[in-house]
């Protein structure tokens, strides 16, 4: 059987990324900007002859707009392509759409667990869930148990369709917290790391268990970058 691998990437850059906006499950398209970096992406995967099998991504217009534009520049639009809401961005509750600065700098520094950290990168993902939850007017946000259960469900149910149709690939489109989440379900060690937009993450699964092959890749999109200078020049 054919090994059963999953690229993941984060979605474009959109309007409340670019003014710094918490987004969760609010939404909003992608910036010009953004669309032009996912078609490097696209080219950049096209370039690396992945075959892919499959498409995921999450219900959120971003994730749908970033994946149009992936299966359009990689020449994958004959994909089968299901959408499903487990791979969903974290819900901030009633400070979804607030300032980051607001929810990251103000808020929830104030709550229990940031208490003698420097910054967010040193809270726990199950800490920093709870503490949103807390901080949640409208009892919106996904407590810990939850939160974790759906996306490694929602990540887990993605590969097994693949697996149970004989391995390969998958490209994937979710979103940067929950990318995250998901590498510290598997490795729970392991050091966070900044998961750009238009980023890959790779991991196979195997044998019902996840191996992480790379975070937050950035080398589809170089590559994609490169080859769109080469086509300005030959014009």
């Amino acid at each position: 059987m054919t090994k059963t691998r999953l690229y993941i990437a984060r979605h474009g850059k959109t309007m409340f990324n670019t003014i710094g906006r918490a987004q969760g499950w609010s939404d909003t398209p992608l910036t010009k900007k953004g669309e032009e970096g996912i078609r490097e992406l696209g080219l950049g995967l096209k370039d690396a002859g992945i075959p892919f099998k499959a498409a995921f991504s999450s219900d959120s217009g971003r994730t749908m707009q970033t994946m149009e534009i992936i299966l359009r520049e990689s020449e994958n639009e004959f994909l089968p392509y299901t959408r499903d809401k487990r791979i969903r961005e974290w819900c901030f509750g009633s400070l979804d759409g607030a300032y980051d600065a607001e929810l990251f700098m103000g808020v929830l520094p104030r709550t229990k667990a940031f208490e003698g950290k420097n910054n967010m990168r040193e809270v726990p993902y199950s800490e920093l869930a709870e503490s949103i939850v807390e901080v949640d007017t409208a009892n919106w946000a996904e407590p810990w148990d939850v939160l974790k259960k759906r996306i490694y469900d929602g990540f887990e149910a993605i590969a097994l369709s693949i697996e149970n149709s004989g391995g390969g690939n998958a490209i994937v489109v979710s979103h940067g917290m929950t990318i995250g989440t998901f590498m510290y379900l598997i490795d729970s060690n392991r050091e966070k790391q900044f998961i750009d937009n238009g980023s890959v993450t790779v991991v196979d699964f195997e044998e019902g268990k996840f191996q992480i092959k790379a975070v937050g890749d950035m080398s589809y999109r170089y590559r994609g970058q490169e080859i769109i200078e080469k086509m300005s020049h030959e014009k």
